[in-house]
């Protein structure tokens, strides 16, 4: 793909990725290296501009993250961020102490002068909202660099050297709370920068066809379809290059939500008119999650059996020279796998780095250039029914990881009807598309409550909603009291199985996973 890029430096920003779906928000492409990527690999790449992420590091220690040095003397836009402003500073000659004004979340910046990363956002004299997260700040700057913005605690928490193109913040442009941050990332991008908006996902289709062709050329393609947003779209993408040349393989494991398995073999057998195998494998998979209750054996069964499955079938068709999967960016980037070299194990939704050398295929990964909110795009492009491409996250073991301790056919007919109700409403009140994700839980206790004139022992359902834009943070969705008491009351009366439902208001930190 041929387009302007920004090249961003990752130095262990929890919210790096936050930097780039802004830029390609704005209609710039650009990737993330490692800090230490090295300047021969930035270079080969020919970045318009470069950003320094943000970082837990301090600049003050010995061993902390570096950029390397001769991207300086390359005449190329750089803008450092939090940690990254600290590097800049501490390597172009200033100074980064410490300081007793520690900045940790919402804080407000005055504007003392005019700068290019502003214009259209901020003005001189204006106090903006910023979301600040430091430490350290710099007392001392290199030669070349002015203030243009400061607060209390920063005294220097915009710096500017204009004739370098060399900008520093002190806070995070790149979260929802610096409410004009995307404007300033944009400004670098295309004003500073010169990077061209061209990046959508229209003309990242029609550049995708023709290299999907050429990579494929008259090879056979099969892909796996999970009933997911990623490999859905995958699929359709791959078969508008190559028609029938892809078959798609649906391992049915069994584990999916109500009338998701019929809606993937309709939509795309019957709509798109694609050769899918439905492998109903759902007894194996139960047979073989019989009195599992550990979450990570579970995750390894199904993952295990999913890819013998696929396999079994795999032959059938006589084999094939490619494997098509819905690998991203994200999964790119946070891949532990070596840099160029084999995976010796399939992951549970993507396989970076290489297949195993027995299946001897080689992958077609069209969309790892993109994040989530772009393959929904793509996906729209594309012409996929908005049920499959703005269904909700959906982890590969289904609901085995919504059902704490053994899984049964039973505890699986009681959480797909519990689940379904629950979504239901939630489309009922238009609040599907306002909530990042939403799901039913069958928890592993029973309690006793009293229905019509009888007592019950039965289990008890979780109920959780979160609001996100990355996955990796979330917040409990504001539910009212009504709607609550409008779901519990259907799915107590409506789902023989439970008799209480309770409502899940624990947020996600960083790091943290769903319900397991």
């Amino acid at each position: 793909m041929e387009h302007d890029r920004i090249l961003i430096l990752d130095f262990g920003s929890q919210v790096t990725q936050l930097i780039a779906r802004r830029l390609r928000e704005a209609g710039v492409y650009c990737e993330i290296l490692p800090f230490d990527a090295g300047a021969d690999r930035i270079a080969s790449l020919a970045p318009k501009g470069i950003i320094f992420s943000g970082g837990p590091a301090s600049v003050r220690d010995a061993g902390s993250p570096r950029a390397p040095q001769q991207i300086f003397d390359q005449k190329i836009p750089i803008l450092g961020i939090c940690y990254g402003q600290q590097v800049l500073v501490e390597q172009l000659g200033g100074t980064v102490e410490g300081s007793d004004h520690r900045e940790f979340g919402r804080a407000h910046i005055d504007i003392t002068a005019d700068c290019a990363l502003f214009h259209g956002a901020w003005s001189p004299g204006s106090r903006e909202q910023v979301w600040m997260s430091h430490g350290d700040r710099v007392t001392a700057l290199p030669p070349g660099f002015t203030v243009v913005a400061k607060t209390e605690g920063a005294p220097y928490a915009v710096i500017a050297d204009e004739a370098r193109h060399f900008y520093g913040v002190m806070f995070h442009p790149e979260v929802v709370h610096t409410p004009h941050g995307g404007k300033l990332l944009r400004n670098f991008a295309v004003n500073v920068a010169g990077c061209r908006p061209d990046w959508t996902m229209a003309a990242f289709r029609a550049e995708a066809l023709p290299a999907i062709r050429a990579q494929v050329g008259q090879g056979r393609v099969i892909c796996g379809l999970s009933g997911g947003v990623d490999s859905a779209v995958a699929a359709a993408l791959i078969h508008e290059a190559i028609g029938d040349q892809l078959t798609c393989i649906f391992v049915d494991h069994g584990l999916l939500r109500e009338g998701e398995a019929d809606e993937v073999v309709t939509t795309f057998r019957d709509r798109f008119n694609i050769k899918l195998i439905h492998a109903d494998a759902s007894d194996a998979f139960l047979a073989a999650l019989e009195g599992v209750t550990d979450p990570e054996t579970k995750r390894k069964t199904i993952g295990r059996l999913f890819i013998e499955v696929f396999e079994a079938e795999s032959k059938k068709l006589g084999g094939a020279d490619f494997l098509a999967q819905g690998t991203l960016y994200p999964d790119v980037i946070e891949s532990a796998a070596p840099a160029g070299g084999p995976s010796v194990t399939i992951k549970s939704h993507h396989n970076v780095g290489g297949l195993p050398e027995r299946m001897a295929m080689r992958l077609v990964e069209p969309l790892r250039a993109l994040f989530k909110d772009e393959v929904r795009a793509l996906g729209r492009e594309l012409g996929l029914p908005e049920s499959i491409v703005g269904r909700h996250p959906f982890p590969g073991p289904g609901l085995a990881i919504r059902i704490p301790g053994e899984i049964t056919r039973e505890k699986l007919a009681i959480l797909r009807r519990a689940d379904a109700i629950y979504l239901e409403e939630i489309r009922a009140a238009g609040l599907y598309d306002a909530i990042w994700q939403a799901f039913a839980v069958l928890l592993p206790v029973r309690t006793v409550g009293v229905m019509g004139d009888g007592r019950t022992y039965d289990q008890v359902c979780a109920l959780r909603a979160v609001t996100s834009t990355d996955g990796m943070t979330a917040d409990v969705y504001p539910f009212d009291m009504g709607f609550l008491t409008r779901v519990a009351g259907r799915i107590v009366n409506e789902v023989r199985g439970i008799n209480r439902v309770v409502f899940d208001v624990t947020s996600k930190p960083p790091g943290t996973i769903e319900w397991e």
